[in-house]
């Protein structure tokens, strides 16, 4: 049996140190670190992520992201599940902004 993209994802971000996860206030699950929200998963689908609105650009401009489904102007990013590669892709983006928030602790 093969896992849940749920599953994959609540396996690879807790092998990160640190790492805690729970409810997200819209659905869902919300994975942090030191308190600040690393993204959220919403069933097997959606990923969203929130970056400095330069980095968004960036990330969006490079296909790496889309805008965010509900607030496409803001700093939030989406990336939807639609197959492997999209999935490695949200990891990728978890994992950017994770050591984001451990660089930025250690500062």
């Amino acid at each position: 049996m093969s896992l849940s993209v749920r599953q994959v994802f609540i396996d690879k971000v807790h092998s990160w140190s640190g790492v805690t996860q729970q409810p997200h206030r819209f659905g869902g699950i919300e994975f942090l670190f030191n308190g600040k929200e690393i993204g959220h998963l919403h069933g097997d689908h959606l990923v969203d992520l929130l970056f400095p609105k330069s980095l968004r650009d960036q990330l969006v401009v490079t296909g790496r992201a889309q805008p965010h489904h509900m607030y496409p102007d803001s700093g939030w990013v989406s990336v939807y599940l639609t197959s492997n590669e999209d999935v490695t892709k949200a990891i990728e983006l978890l994992r950017f902004k994770y050591d984001y928030l451990v660089a930025k602790r250690d500062e």
